[in-house]
């Protein structure tokens, strides 16, 4: 697949995150435990996920500013894995990315793995602390962003509760803000170290309209 290649990204993200999504429902189906259980329409939700995403954006930004040799290589990771991608993206692309990544995901490790496996356990900590191994795991890009993938996991699974009525809207809102967020940032990072800019007509991309960050 060329990196820069709009359609493919696309297609292969929509069938990565989808199949998380039928993954979820399959697993929930053997186990007897609904991933969307405790998915349902709340302001509070709402309000509590979209602020929840400026501490992880923050921290987002800071290790993306930092010299410290791992946080460089996650960094150039992004930037040569994901930047051509994304940069070859519209605005409304990274929306679409960003909500797909945060309801799959979230469905599959907050709505099925922590609630199955606090059931298997009785444990709430148990639920928690192995949903988010597991969901570092997955981000094993390299062992310190998987560190930061299980901890950001570990936050996005306190938000589960957050509202005080265990709802999965919550995580689902901080995740996919958080990602939109980053991907932006990625975008404007790659155009500026790679001098990439919107002249084509086949990559063009309304990310120009984009807020600066």
């Amino acid at each position: 697949m060329k990196l820069d290649d709009r359609r493919q990204f696309l297609n292969l993200s929509g069938l990565v995150e989808g199949g998380l999504i039928l993954v979820a429902f399959l697993i929930g189906w053997i186990f007897d435990v609904d991933p969307i259980e405790h998915l349902k329409f709340s302001w509070a939700a709402l309000v509590w996920g979209a602020l929840a995403a400026l501490p992880m954006f923050g921290l987002f930004v800071l290790s993306q500013r930092l010299t410290f040799n791992p946080l460089g290589r996650i960094r150039r990771f992004l930037l040569e894995a994901l930047g051509p991608s994304l940069a070859a993206c519209r605005w409304y692309d990274l929306i679409l990315l960003a909500a797909l990544a945060g309801w799959a995901e979230e469905i599959l490790f907050r709505g099925l793995l922590q609630t199955w496996i606090e059931k298997s356990f009785e444990s709430t900590t148990a639920g928690l602390i192995g949903s988010n191994v597991l969901f570092g795991l997955a981000h094993l890009i390299t062992p310190t962003y998987a560190l930061f993938a299980g901890v950001m996991g570990l936050y996005l699974g306190f938000l589960f509760d957050a509202t005080g009525e265990r709802n999965l809207l919550a995580p689902i809102t901080t995740h996919a803000l958080y990602d939109y967020l980053a991907f932006v940032m990625v975008v404007r990072s790659y155009r500026r170290e790679y001098g990439k800019q919107d002249d084509a007509d086949d990559t063009q991309s309304a990310n120009r309209d984009l807020p600066p960050l």
